[in-house]
């Protein structure tokens, strides 16, 4: 036997050891690495990023090297051990020596620097990609034996390394991640990536105006009721309609109107030649379809037709952004006295009012699949119109129906489940 002075021996034993902890550590480091982060960070320039991003593009080869120096570790390191126990106790100590070399190598070379590094992933993956890198290289032609009768033995169950997916993240995946940004995210923004993958699953008719609630001018009307109605509009658009809004002739845009005014020339002749084509979107259309359609018009504002061509609302690029970034415009159908709070708790609210907004201002959970108002969801539960005195309860909200008016409702009174917040004083929408 080949005569090594004891002190070697355990300085090749520690040195085994802390070399099998740096394979341990540096597989769990790259292994958990956040590859969207990674990614980022690799094309920021980030040298221990783009050096790790090349490894895991053939994880085979990354995995052969780190298995190829564990196991070579671990191997050498026993070795060491039964010469250091025939050394000191002689071949009776080479059991305890074995029992005691797996559970050094367990806590101290496995369980330790394996927590460390899914703990703490770049800094472990980062500064061992510089050490994985050339011990690649230099290793190459054995890794690359390893990685063929290991290929060669996947392809036989059905598995190719070569066609690895490129990983994508789902919606649902995405909105995880949002959700769990915390404080490295500002609550502001987790809102709005949120809405943005909700618009999706939002259509136009969630957020148009209703027919009955489009402010429009009649051509055909008194050409001085047309001035009064142009010079008090609330919107900067207005559709322009022969005597009901399913004649629309286009939009007008008050800008003009008012050049026209300063100049002296407006008349019903001008005023025609003002207008601009309407621009009608189909009904079920989503708001994600429909703000890109709008960006490739060019338009602001459109008309909600059904399936027969009847105008059903009018929806512009403010509604869609809203449903973003949150309440910016004015809404007719939030004035204050569409939702009022009562002492009591319960609100006063106007049937026409949309449910989407209602939930939105007063944080409640009004079902929104089949019914867009108020009215509607009552008239839809109860499968009649209710006499006023009814009461009802829709998802945990004792609902009390107020007034009518002739097939609708009116006014209903709301307890919420829980306290609702006051609501913030509403504007106007404006149409265009």
């Amino acid at each position: 036997m080949i005569d090594v002075p004891l002190g070697a021996l355990v300085g090749a034993l520690i040195f085994l050891i802390l070399l099998s902890a740096f394979f341990s550590a540096a597989e769990i480091g790259l292994m958990t690495l956040n590859r969207y982060r990674l990614r980022h960070l690799a094309e920021s320039g980030h040298r221990g990023a783009r050096m790790a991003h090349r490894l895991l593009e053939r994880p085979d080869r990354l995995l052969g090297i780190i298995l190829l120096g564990n196991n070579f570790a671990n191997i050498a390191a026993s070795s060491v051990a039964t010469l250091i126990a025939l050394e000191v106790y002689g071949e009776a100590a080479i059991g305890i020596a074995a029992g005691l070399l797996t559970l050094i190598v367990l806590i101290f070379a496995e369980v330790a620097p394996k927590t460390f590094a899914a703990l703490h992933p770049e800094r472990t993956a980062f500064p061992a990609s510089f050490l994985l890198r050339p011990l690649l290289a230099l290793f190459y032609p054995l890794v690359w034996l390893v990685n063929v009768i290991a290929n060669r033995f996947l392809r036989l169950v059905g598995v190719s390394v070569q066609s690895r997916p490129r990983e994508q993240l789902t919606a649902e995946e995405l909105r995880a991640i949002v959700l769990e940004a915390g404080a490295l995210m500002p609550e502001s923004h987790q809102d709005m990536l949120l809405a943005i993958l909700d618009l999706e699953n939002v259509t136009v008719e969630d957020v148009m105006v209703p027919r009955g609630k489009i402010e429009g001018i009649d051509i055909d009307g008194d050409w001085t009721d047309v001035v009064g109605q142009l010079t008090t509009a609330r919107h900067t658009r207005l559709p322009v309609y022969h005597g009901s809004l399913d004649n629309v002739s286009g939009i007008i845009h008050l800008r003009k109107v008012l050049n026209l005014m300063r100049e002296g020339e407006l008349d019903p002749e001008s005023f025609r030649r003002g207008l601009v084509d309407a621009y009608f979107v189909p009904q079920g259309t989503s708001l994600t379809k429909q703000l890109l359609n709008f960006k490739e018009s060019g338009r602001r504002i459109g008309l909600v037709v059904d399936e027969y061509g009847d105008i059903q609302g009018l929806v512009t690029i403010n509604d869609i952004l809203e449903e973003i970034v949150g309440d910016f415009s004015l809404k007719t159908f939030g004035r204050p006295e569409d939702i009022r709070s009562e002492d009591d708790g319960t609100y006063i609210v106007r049937g026409t009012v949309s449910l989407r907004d209602l939930n939105r201002r007063l944080g409640w959970g009004l079902p929104t699949e089949e019914s867009r108002t108020l009215n509607g969801l009552i008239v839809e539960y109860l499968e009649d119109i209710p006499e006023p005195g009814t009461s009802l309860m829709l998802n945990g909200y004792m609902v009390e129906v107020l007034r009518t008016r002739g097939t609708a409702v009116d006014v209903a009174r709301i307890r919420p489940m829980t306290p609702a917040p006051a609501p913030a004083p509403p504007p106007e929408q404006t149409s265009a």
